[in-house]
């Protein structure tokens, strides 16, 4: 199939993006790396008026510390983090998930903002931002709105993005010594979706668990945490019977829906296992240092 008419706009200015968007809203769709758009245009699964390349808009690229936050631009892709040393020392979470994202052409291309507004929940990047208690900055004509991961998603592929916002950045706390992360997906071959997956992390100190995250993909319409589980783990050092514990419960909080391939049941099983090997790594890996 052939992707339908539409206008097409390519500004330079963040303040004309805002505009067009304002005055067209629903009409209108953003084109980052299109990895995803372009597709859903063939497949006239998406039919915009306009269309708004932001491949001109300088201020939206780029990895930026700050304090003791890393601010990830909108049109910054997953290679950039992928290659990025300061990634992978202050946000090493990210690095360790950016292979398992499809295929080198995808990645060179596709962006973590663009990953993060689209929220298919068996991407990578929803769920890493979710685990490290990120924060999405969206703007409109009207100013700026920064929206806790944990509020951001509503359902399959929906957000509490307005139709005339749009994400300018992401935001990330730094990793602090003494943290540890994890990070690990099932899929039937390298680069597929995955079946499910974990991003994790947790303050290790003495062997004592704290500040445990556990964000989950491809389990249900939208990226899920497991506070409970992470209830059940802080505060305890990692044994046979904290394992049961936190496996009881993960059963009883996360709401697992199957897909073409596994069952409900199937992919609780594999959560079970997944939460094993993480606690596992967790707790054997070096600690990051001050």
């Amino acid at each position: 199939m052939k992707a339908p008419a539409f206008s097409y706009a390519r500004p330079r200015q963040l303040a004309e993006v805002l505009a067009l968007l304002d005055r067209h809203r629903d009409e209108a769709r953003l084109l980052a790396g299109g990895q995803t758009l372009l597709a859903t245009l063939n497949m006239r699964l998406s039919e915009p008026a306009l269309l708004i390349d932001l491949q001109g808009v300088a201020a939206l690229r780029g990895l930026q510390l700050s304090g003791n936050t890393l601010r990830i631009g909108a049109m910054v892709t997953h290679s950039e983090i992928e290659a990025s040393a300061e990634v992978a020392r202050h946000a090493p979470l990210l690095a360790m998930a950016a292979p398992h994202i499809a295929h080198r052409a995808i990645r060179n291309l596709g962006t973590f903002c663009g990953s993060i507004a689209y929220g298919d929940p068996a991407a990578e990047w929803p769920a890493c931002l979710l685990a490290l208690d990120g924060v999405v900055v969206a703007r409109s004509v009207a100013g700026e709105r920064r929206i806790a991961a944990k509020d951001f998603y509503t359902g399959l592929y929906t957000t509490t993005l307005l139709p005339n916002e749009m994400i300018v950045a992401c935001e990330l706390p730094l990793a602090a010594a003494g943290q540890h992360f994890v990070f690990d997906e099932l899929s039937r071959r390298h680069g597929d979706y995955a079946v499910v997956g974990l991003a994790a992390g947790a303050q290790l100190q003495n062997g004592v668990l704290g500040q445990v995250r556990l964000a989950w993909l491809g389990t249900g319409s939208m990226p899920q945490r497991s506070t409970a589980t992470e209830q059940v783990l802080d505060g305890q050092r990692l044994s046979q019977a904290v394992l049961a514990q936190a496996l009881q419960t993960l059963r009883a909080e996360l709401q697992i829906e199957g897909d073409l391939t596994h069952s409900p049941a199937a992919k609780q099983h594999l959560v079970g296992v997944m939460l094993k090997r993480a606690l596992h790594t967790l707790t054997q890996q070096p600690a990051l240092q001050a």
